[in-house]
């Protein structure tokens, strides 16, 4: 009997311990006692698992910083390289747009025959107007060749070699070029200056001469043929017992923008200097 009161003993023990856990069940305390049991512990793993993220970030970090740097450089090259094709596109753009505006020109003026030449360099010094372009008296150039742009006249060849010429603009102190002004077809002389501004001289003192009017070249003279727009009137002085006009003008070819010209190669300029006379001495 005393063996088996001990083994009975327990058997209740344990019986009331599974009821007691059942009733704290039921009631909602197991919740509330595994969560205070397990607080600790999940603290623990927390704090374990921070310290060894820390441990491995420090372990791998240059190797992270490496190919970080690896990726910056390669997308910097990268991006490089689609600039310098965006710069070469837009400078392909834009000189087919000149190409047709030049062909747009020549297809306007069918009676000139034309050769295109590149614009290879540019005048240093403050008192002289030129550029230098590709073509020289291989390509059949002379001296006294009109140039002109897509937008009109820009000046004539005054210098050649076998592979380039000098082209005189006229915004040059020493260019003259007989003109017309539309639409009242008055007889006046183009002239540049030192400054590069462009002025009408010698306007008849009755013409009527406004802001805006044309002016094309007259083809008198003979060094330009007729009908080739060179720019604008931009305003007019008059005096009222002067003989003549002047007026200030807005050329319509941007010089400081000269890439591709056109070179009018049927044109042969006459000097007409010999037959102009020359006021004797007394």
């Amino acid at each position: 009997m005393k063996r088996r009161f001990p083994s009975f003993f327990r058997n209740i023990v344990f019986s009331l311990l599974i009821i007691g856990l059942l009733a704290l069940a039921l009631g909602g305390y197991v919740k509330t006692l595994s969560r205070l049991a397990l607080t600790p512990i999940m603290a623990a793993q927390t704090w374990v698992s921070k310290q060894y993220t820390g441990f491995e970030d420090f372990i791998t970090a240059p190797r992270d910083v490496t190919a970080i740097r690896q990726e910056n450089a390669r997308l910097e090259a990268e991006n490089a390289s689609l600039q310098a094709q965006i710069v070469e596109l837009q400078q392909q753009l834009g000189e087919y747009q000149i190409l047709a505006a030049l062909l747009d020109f020549a297809r306007a003026h069918p009676e000139h025959k034309y050769l295109g030449a590149t614009v290879i360099g540019r005048d240093i010094s403050p008192f002289l107007h030129y550029v230098i372009i590709n073509r020289g008296s291989d390509d059949g150039l002379r001296r006294g060749m009109p140039i002109v742009t897509q937008k009109g006249l820009a000046g004539r060849v005054s210098q050649t070699t076998a592979k380039s010429a000098r082209v005189k603009l006229i915004t040059d102190p020493t260019i003259k070029v007989n003109v017309r002004i539309q639409p009242s077809r008055s007889e006046a002389i183009l002239t540049g200056s030192i400054t590069g501004d462009v002025t009408l001289e010698q306007i008849p003192q009755d013409a009527k001469i406004n802001p805006g009017n044309l002016i094309l070249t007259s083809g008198l003279g003979g060094n330009y043929p007729p009908n080739i727009i060179v720019g604008q009137v931009t305003s007019v002085r008059s005096q009222e017992y002067a003989l003549f006009q002047s007026a200030s003008v807005q050329p319509v070819t941007d010089f400081g923008e000269l890439e591709i010209v056109l070179v009018i190669t049927n044109f042969n300029p006459i000097d007409i200097e010999p037959l102009i006379p020359v006021p004797e001495t007394p």
